[in-house]
C-alpha cells in the first residue's frame, strides 16, 4: 500500500510540473476556458514527452493525397509549421460536445507529385514544394465521453467520429518546383493564375492537407485529456 501511494505521489508531482499552464475553468467561463487553451498551446506545440503527448510543431505528414474533381496530388514528408503560433477564437465543453475555433498560419515544406486539371488547366509536375497558408480558420466539433483512467480519476476522452471545416480568410500562395519539368513558358503563368485564384485552389486540394493536420492535433489533445483529470481542468 505504501508502494502504491509513492507510485501515485511520483505520478501527481510529475503531471503538476509538466503542467504548470493549467489554469482551471467554472463550466461556461468562456473567457477563462480560451484563455488557458490559449496558454497551453506553445507547450502542446513543444510536446510534453512525460505525459505522452506528441510533439506538433514542427510537425511531418509522411504522406497525403488527394484526388479531386480530375487533379491528382500526393504529398510526401511534408513538415509544417507554425502551429505554435495558434489562436483559439474560441473554444467550450458543454456535455458530451467539444467545440472549438482555432486560427493559424502555416507553412507546408516537402515534396509533391501533381498530375490533372486545376482550374480548367492542366498541369502536372514532381518535386520540392512550399504552401504557405495565411490565417486559416479551422472549427472542430467532437463528442466528449467521460472515462476513468488508469489513475482511478476521471478523463475526458475524443470520440472517433469528429468533424471539422475551415476557411482561409487572408491568403495562400503556392510554389511548386519542376512544373511541366522545369519548362518556365507552361509553368509561370500556370503557377500566377493558381496564385491568383487561391481561394478556389484550396478548395480542389486543401480538404485531405487540414484533416491531416487536424487529426495530428486531435490525437495529441487526445492524449492530453489522457494524462491529465478533469477536475484540473474543469471546476
Amino acid at each position: 500500500m505504501l508502494r502504491y501511494f509513492c507510485f501515485l505521489a511520483v505520478i501527481l508531482g510529475v503531471r503538476s510540473a509538466s503542467t504548470p499552464f493549467i489554469t482551471p475553468c467554472k463550466k461556461g467561463d468562456s473567457a477563462c476556458i480560451i484563455a488557458s487553451a490559449q496558454a497551453a498551446v506553445p507547450f502542446l506545440a513543444s510536446g510534453i514527452p512525460e505525459l505522452n503527448v506528441p510533439s506538433l510543431d514542427p510537425l511531418l505528414l509522411k504522406v497525403v493525397k488527394s484526388e479531386e474533381a480530375g487533379l491528382k496530388l500526393t504529398l510526401k514528408n511534408a513538415t509544417v509549421t507554425g502551429l505554435k503560433d495558434c489562436k483559439f477564437e474560441n473554444i467550450g465543453v458543454d456535455g458530451d460536445k467539444l467545440d472549438m475555433m482555432v486560427r493559424c498560419s502555416v507553412v507546408l515544406r516537402g515534396w509533391y507529385k501533381l498530375r490533372g486539371m486545376i482550374l480548367v488547366l492542366p498541369i502536372r509536375g514532381e518535386g520540392k514544394n512550399t504552401i504557405k497558408i495565411r490565417d486559416i480558420v479551422i472549427t472542430a466539433n467532437a463528442k466528449l465521453a467521460t472515462v476513468k483512467g488508469a489513475d482511478g480519476q476521471e478523463h475526458w476522452q475524443i470520440g472517433k467520429q469528429w468533424d471539422h471545416s475551415f476557411d482561409v480568410r487572408t491568403k495562400t500562395t503556392f510554389d511548386f518546383e519542376n512544373l511541366f519539368d522545369g519548362n518556365k513558358a507552361l509553368s509561370d503563368p500556370v503557377e500566377a493564375i493558381v496564385n491568383t485564384n487561391w481561394k478556389l485552389v484550396m478548395t480542389e486540394i486543401a480538404p485531405p492537407i487540414v484533416r491531416a493536420i487536424a487529426e495530428r492535433v486531435v490525437s495529441a489533445v487526445d492524449a492530453f485529456f489522457g494524462a491529465v483529470p478533469v477536475n484540473e481542468l474543469q471546476i
